[in-house]
């Protein structure tokens, strides 16, 4: 099903956003660990393309999406090489926290546009949601994976992948509501980026499994 051009071009504008972001979120994380040039690189990609190529094998999208904007790749190599110039010319030395800011950036946009791109083939809502959910957090497991981290999405006491599914849930509502699509697309992001923000900033934190021993 073909959407509407202005549901297109939002689309194409978050997804933008949203790798960017995730990229910067990989590129600090990567600083972070003192890798190489080529390392940066390989994490920035997994952490901006990978929950997002997942999306696309899953909803059997072809091309995928960083091959029908193969621009996003050179502005990924671009990222890249100022970033690290940039850390090197300055002398900054990157933090989680500092990782942590982009990333929620990233997992608004990515849910909210995995869950409408689920939408618009007419997938039930809960499969739309955790479609978005994927889209929004796989991308970052690789790059802690790659980096040698337990991923954020399962070690984080803060609401992370929660904060993804409420967020993908209030497109689907909108969705019902008669909002419309390009509107509904950027409640979803707002909705999902903001709890994860609400939540490095408060600190609050969600229950952690006790074996009753502790």
């Amino acid at each position: 099903m073909s959407n509407p051009p202005l549901l297109s071009l939002v689309l194409t504008v978050v997804e933008a956003l949203a790798t960017l972001a995730f990229a910067l979120s990989g590129l600090l994380e990567a600083a972070r660990k003192r890798l190489d040039a080529v390392g940066v690189c390989l994490v920035a990609g997994l952490a901006a393309f990978g929950g997002g190529t997942l999306r696309d094998v899953l909803l059997d999208r072809r091309p995928f999406f960083w091959v029908a904007h193969s621009e996003w790749l050179w502005a990924l190599l671009a990222l890249c090489a100022g970033a690290m110039f940039f850390l090197r010319a300055r002398h900054f030395a990157p933090t989680e926290r500092a990782m942590q800011w982009p990333d929620a950036l990233g997992l608004g946009l990515f849910s909210a546009s995995g869950t409408q791109l689920a939408l618009g083939q007419d997938l039930p809502g809960i499969v739309a949601v955790l479609m978005g959910v994927i889209t929004a957090t796989f991308g970052g497991v690789l790059r802690d994976i790659v980096c040698n981290e337990i991923p954020t999405a399962l070690r984080d006491h803060r609401p992370y992948a929660i904060c993804a599914f409420i967020g993908g849930w209030a497109l689907v509502i909108a969705h019902h509501l008669g909002v419309p699509p390009s509107l509904g697309l950027v409640i979803g992001a707002a909705v999902a980026t903001g709890l994860r923000v609400l939540a490095l900033v408060t600190g609050f934190t969600l229950p952690r499994w006790s074996s009753g021993h502790d």
